[in-house]
């Protein structure tokens, strides 16, 4: 027997199907992580109670100011994130929605993520520290670096660590300080001959900087657009692109001789 509906039964029964799909598009979980700066870390000090950078067969020498590698911390990919976690990242300014895939290999789980981002971390290392060496013209088989930073993944400090050995060995290369006694924070990756690499996350990583007393910031230059975006007072960026390039921009920042680039 067919019995028929009125109209706001018929509405009633019409909604139900859809107000389900809202409930699932809100609860369900989405392919993002919510990111918010992280940890900063002086490259010419310690870090959890032990030299960041350690150099055995050439003579170092003690180093003033600050070279800060930066982070951030995100969502681990077995969260959970839902469109309301979305909605209300989306309005602030100390966190992202990034997507998972930007931030973590597809497919691996957490331990797998955990071992892959120490492979990078290490991989890193190895060319922060051809690229110093070869800058400052020495011999790998000559000097020793080593490089610790617990708890730290990625690849992300490369530039960093570079900028550290060539302080600690030859400053501005007239005995004074490759950061002129400045707080100088940075991100980006470091091949073997130099060339700096894009890292993602940079505007959460200015404010890292920032709130960790940094007055310069040195950024890939191909993320300066994202670098300004939520750019804190005070905060100065120079663009980068080799370290060579590094270096001479923060000589003549140093020594107000040259130009200085910005993004």
């Amino acid at each position: 027997m067919f019995s028929r509906l009125t109209r706001p039964q018929a509405l009633a029964v019409c909604a139900l199907p859809a107000v389900a799909l809202i409930a699932t598009a809100v609860f369900a979980p989405l392919p993002f992580s919510v990111a918010q700066p992280g940890e900063t870390a002086n490259v010419l000090g310690e870090h959890k109670g032990e030299p960041v950078i350690t150099i055995a067969g050439a003579p170092t020498r003690e180093t003033r100011g600050e070279l800060r590698m930066t982070t951030i911390v995100a969502t681990s990919p077995d969260t959970r994130v839902s469109l309301p976690d979305v909605l209300d990242s989306w309005f602030r300014t100390d966190e992202a929605v990034m997507p998972r895939d930007a931030l973590y290999p597809r497919g691996d789980t957490v331990k797998e993520i955990e071992r892959h981002n120490e492979k990078q971390m290490k991989q890193s290392q190895d060319a922060a520290t051809q690229a110093a060496l070869g800058y400052l013209g020495l011999d790998a088989d000559d000097v020793k670096v080593s490089l610790r930073l617990a708890d730290v993944g990625g690849p992300s400090a490369g530039l960093l660590f570079s900028l550290g050995i060539v302080d600690k060995l030859d400053g501005d290369g007239t005995g004074g300080d490759l950061t002129g006694g400045r707080v100088i924070a940075g991100t980006g990756t470091i091949e073997a001959d130099g060339t700096v690499g894009a890292v993602g996350g940079v505007a959460l990583k200015t404010q890292a900087a920032r709130r960790d007393g940094a007055t310069v910031f040195l950024v890939p230059k191909a993320e300066c657009a994202d670098a300004r975006a939520e750019l804190p007072k005070g905060l100065r960026l120079i663009p980068v692109t080799t370290l060579k390039g590094t270096v001479n921009s923060l000589l003549a920042l140093q020594t107000g001789k040259g130009a200085v680039p910005s993004c």
